[in-house]
């Protein structure tokens, strides 16, 4: 349990969890780590003004002065995302302890946003992608055993986490196959298929999938009920207008992968290089995508959070 000193849960959410009002969190490391300034702070903005028109609350999560922050202001936002360069931790499970004592702004990746939203009562998290089993980690040659410490957290931490499915540079049927293993459900919504994040569709049947935000609800009530302990993987496919073709997805990491390998780039950097060289193969198409893709699922959360509170949307 967070104890309350390391904990600042913002008016305006505490009050929303008091009532029984539904409330998102979101992450931070797409401030920090994920886009240019300014451009950050807009997606961000505009995530939470898209949990607003559905008459949910946003939680954006970060890590200031030796405390976890639920709920960012405006000022906040901007704080962390001019912060010079270097300077802000990107934090998961491993490193928060670390974090929090060093002070300073951290960060939030999918596993410490949702170790905040559980202390603070929060069931609803929106990001754009879960991490998962890289490529290459089990097998090959040289096996990295690469996997991201998401897939733990949601094995442990009971919390909705609504994506756009695994990112696209990752291994999807090893990531789905560990979450099986480790009892963590993946619903689709809309969709039979896992969504290929910047695609609509990845050509790996979902493992459960349900017709609409309200069926989801369902799911999430029932699990919750059942006292099962993890966290539920519910997945959003990128808006129809704003999507790749599977195809140009797939060539796109393919050759970004190729590329990774020829110049021996692994671990910690791996991520961010393969990302950005999608983004240049693509032509920023995957950056539009993402953004496009960010700002829906946190629509999507705040429905589904509206859903399970019995608050209907705006």
């Amino acid at each position: 349990m967070i104890t309350a000193d390391r904990l600042a849960v913002a008016p305006e959410v505490a009050d929303a969890l008091r009532d029984g009002r539904p409330v998102v969190a979101l992450e931070s490391t797409l401030i920090s780590h994920g886009l240019p300034y300014p451009q950050c702070v807009e997606v961000a903005t505009a995530s939470e003004a898209a949990i607003r028109a559905v008459g949910a609350v946003p939680a954006t999560v970060a890590l200031n002065d030796g405390r976890l922050l639920v709920g960012l202001s405006g000022d906040e936002l901007e704080e962390l995302a001019t912060a010079p360069k270097g300077t802000v931790r990107k934090v998961s499970r491993p490193n928060l302890g670390a974090a929090i004592a060093a002070g300073g702004w951290g960060a939030t990746t999918v596993a410490a946003t949702m170790i905040a939203a559980h202390a603070a009562g929060i069931r609803v998290f929106s990001t754009g992608g879960i991490g998962g089993v890289h490529r290459g980690a089990l097998g090959g040659e040289r096996p990295t055993f690469d996997i991201s410490a998401d897939l733990d957290e949601l094995a442990r931490t009971p919390v909705a986490v609504v994506c756009a499915g695994p990112k696209a540079i990752l291994d999807v049927p090893l990531t789905l196959e560990y979450l099986e293993t480790r009892g963590v459900p993946v619903v689709a919504i809309g969709i039979d298929e896992v969504p290929g994040f910047y695609s609509r569709l990845s050509g790996v049947r979902a493992p459960s999938s349900v017709p609409d935000v309200s069926a989801a609800a369902d799911v999430i009530r029932a699990h919750e009920a059942l006292g099962l302990g993890t966290g539920l993987v519910v997945c959003a496919p990128v808006p129809e207008a704003d999507a790749l073709p599977a195809t140009v997805t797939h060539e796109a990491v393919e050759w970004a992968i190729r590329e990774a390998d020829m110049a021996g780039i692994t671990g910690a950097a791996l991520t961010p290089w393969l990302l950005a060289r999608v983004a240049a193969i693509t032509g920023g198409a995957s950056v539009r995508a993402n953004i496009a893709l960010i700002v829906n699922n946190a629509r999507v959360g705040g429905e589904l959070a509206g859903a399970l509170t019995g608050v209907p949307a705006a």
